[in-house]
């Protein structure tokens, strides 16, 4: 059975890391104990409401009326968006853990949109704090205010004002410099318009005749709540559920199911201890880790390179001093606080040839 952190946990790691490091220490003191008082954003609580409701009209449409062609085109568009996430927005863009060519940003850009979960700008500046501050008051989706609110509640209020302290002090820097990400940022609603409301809508009306409602309740909207709900998973389930082989300190945890159903982001517990790893992962196949496979196949054909990824002399060492809270919490490659021990140890696959 995994071991639950707690406030000792937490006392015992900063304790360890004081100990072995002490000018390394983060100015942030994260066992504040205050409960943030909820400020309700209602149009986003009634648009959730409405997709969660509409979807199972949407789910019950598949197995009645819908036409195969509109399964499939819903399918696919739901491992696109997904894929947008996974390798685009988190381990392309927030952690840096491999890099690609203009065409696969384009790409991955559009699928990014695909998935309405806010730009890729927005969702890197609030993933890496995550990840530099987790389970605090600075966390944007803190595990620790229940599963509910790290699931999706988190959407529906105002965030917290340590959140925004640290969401302005972020470095975000790299994306600015990135021109497919600033054209996103800048036309985020006309390209959200096109790509995630009229086209899912009117491909299967225009080719295969399908009714509009069965295109809007399935290809919009019951796929948008399957990938939202997929990626939420990885916030809620796997900080709660699973083994923590790496670091038994931290609330992330190692997630079979949740690896699945977000191809391959439940591997949590790996993944906050090792953020700049493009597999996000020791072991398992692509059969469990499906973003992987996409990012090595562009590999293998040069439209992705650099990829990083840990030797496993580093995963055994990390593994055998598990909770010994010795590593500093960074949000990936590039982070300040990286140590250069790590960068040297770390692998860099696919390298691009100068």
């Amino acid at each position: 059975m995994s071991e639950t952190p707690d406030s000792v946990n937490t006392l015992t790691r900063n304790t360890l890391i004081m100990s072995e490091t002490p000018d390394s220490i983060p100015d942030y003191e994260p066992n504040k104990k205050e409960t943030p008082r909820h400020h309700f954003v209602w149009w986003m609580i009634i648009m959730l409401t409405y997709l969660h409701t509409a979807s199972i009209y949407g789910l019950y449409l598949v197995f009645t009326v819908a036409k195969l062609a509109t399964i499939i085109f819903a399918t696919v568009l739901h491992f696109s968006a997904g894929i947008g996430i996974t390798a685009g927005a988190h381990r392309l863009w927030s952690h840096r853990c491999y890099k690609a060519n203009l065409p696969l940003r384009i790409a991955l850009m559009l699928c990014n949109t695909l998935a309405f979960q806010m730009s890729i700008f927005t969702w890197t500046r609030d993933h890496r704090v995550h990840h530099k501050y987790t389970e605090t008051n600075a966390d944007p989706y803190n595990a620790k205010r229940g599963f509910f609110f790290s699931h999706i509640g988190w959407l529906m209020v105002r965030k917290h004002p340590e959140v925004l302290e640290k969401l302005r002090q972020i470095d975000m820097s790299d994306l600015l410099e990135d021109p497919v990400v600033v054209f996103q940022k800048k036309h985020y609603l006309k390209l959200l318009i096109l790509i995630y409301f009229v086209f899912p809508t009117v491909v299967p009306m225009f080719l295969w005749r399908e009714s509009f409602s069965n295109a809007w309740h399935i290809a919009l909207v019951l796929r948008y709540i399957c990938t939202v709900n997929g990626t939420a998973l990885v916030n809620s389930a796997a900080h709660r559920w699973g083994q923590r082989p790496y670091d038994k300190f931290i609330q992330p945890s190692q997630n079979l199911g949740v690896a699945i159903i977000a191809l391959g982001e439940g591997w949590h517990n790996y993944h906050h201890v090792f953020p700049w790893d493009y597999k996000t992962s020791e072991l398992g196949t692509y059969s469990t880790n499906f973003t992987t496979a996409f990012i090595d196949f562009f590999a293998r054909i040069g439209w992705a390179y650099d990829c990083k990824t840990v030797s496993p002399a580093m995963v055994a060492t990390r593994a055998q001093r598990t909770g010994d809270g010795s590593h500093k919490d960074v949000w990936g490659w590039g982070d300040k606080d990286m140590t250069s021990e790590d960068k040297k140890d770390a692998t860099v696959l696919h390298e691009k040839s100068q």
